[in-house]
């Protein structure tokens, strides 16, 4: 049998109540003398609290489900990443579910969740699905959207700048002297792709580019659409001298088709990317980059249930976070500032 409550009780010399609130922070306060000798007791005998019960007398899990669309995307798992650590630093854990862009595992896990009594949910997704959509608005707890958010929904939404993105990395290119800039897109305009193209729209607008020369490829947001969309680029009539591809895995398949075409980045074409991931500094070349903030975009999120857990009420409002442009080798930079 393992060390119970009763055994920390006695070694400390005081009560199993007194235990209890030292170990649950309340309700009642503990001086400071009893409350390290319980915490030095609980040390010497090895206790550990038995979570699930404590859950289920307080009718809360301390677990978060949290719905990624693919945990193979660097993006996304750094994201992943990112809420878990700022949801273990809030004392709470999470459980994990990977749609892999499928409607279906996307509604299953959010049921799944559901019920095995998650206290909260942090959602990360390109698309949602209606079902699902249906399933987080009849939620009995508080929801957090993360990326990208429905319209018109009454949960916490945390989004990264995407349009300020997309004309931040096509100004720059244009400021390199590149007369036109290309875009290498998604398969549409939805969602935070579709603003960062957005962006890219308006920068070449303010720029005085018509909209004949504005060339955009579209493909999956693989990198192997991405080498596709690059190779038709580089094909096309009028081949641009510059390539604002929206995502980080749609840039790594473009360097690769342009290594394979016998150019050279940026010398023939420049290219700068968009998320920020760590793998992006260790291309050939070094990739420049949009950066989105993860690690505050997840710490957001964990505070927007905090508060809801709070407050007993839902989270709302959406938060918008500022990007930046890390400079490397791929836009023509000689002297990058920002790493």
């Amino acid at each position: 049998m393992g060390v119970t409550l009763a055994d920390v009780a006695r070694r400390a010399q005081t009560s199993t109540a007194v235990v209890s609130y030292v170990i649950n922070n309340g309700p009642r306060p503990v001086a400071a003398a009893t409350r390290e000798r319980v915490l030095q007791a609980i040390a010497e005998l090895g206790y550990r609290p038995d979570r699930v019960a404590r859950a289920l007398r307080a009718k809360r899990s301390g677990v978060i489900g949290v719905l990624l669309p693919d945990t193979a995307n660097p993006f996304f798992a750094s994201l992943g990443q990112a809420i878990e650590a700022a949801a273990f630093d809030a004392g709470r854990l999470v459980v994990v579910g990977n749609s892999g862009f499928d409607p279906d595992r996307e509604e299953a896990y959010l049921h799944a969740f559901l019920d095995s009594r998650v206290e909260g949910l942090v959602v990360v997704s390109a698309r949602h699905s209606p079902r699902a959509l249906d399933a987080l608005a009849s939620a009995p707890v508080p929801a957090v959207y993360v990326h990208h958010a429905p319209p018109d929904t009454l949960s916490a939404v945390v989004l990264a700048d995407n349009d300020g993105g997309g004309r931040l990395a096509t100004t720059h290119l244009l400021d390199h002297g590149h007369e036109n800039v290309a875009v290498l897109a998604g398969p549409d305009d939805a969602g935070p792709v579709g603003a960062r193209v957005a962006g890219w729209r308006r920068a070449l607008a303010e720029r005085g580019v018509p909209e004949h020369r504005r060339v955009r490829s579209r493909s999956a947001f693989t990198r192997a659409g991405g080498h596709a969309s690059m190779r038709r680029l580089l094909e096309h009539k009028a081949r641009p001298t510059a390539v604002f591809a929206a995502t980080d895995e749609l840039a790594v398949g473009a360097l690769h088709a342009v290594a394979e075409a016998g150019l050279r980045v940026p010398d023939d074409i420049a290219l700068v990317g968009f998320d920020g991931v760590p793998e992006t500094a260790f291309t050939n070349p070094s990739l420049t980059t949009i950066g989105v903030p993860a690690e505050r975009m997840a710490r957001s999120a964990i505070a927007g249930l905090d508060r809801a857990w709070q407050g007993h009420e839902r989270p709302g409002g959406e938060e918008i976070l500022p990007v930046s442009l890390i400079q490397r080798a791929s836009c023509g930079c000689e002297s990058p500032t920002s790493r």
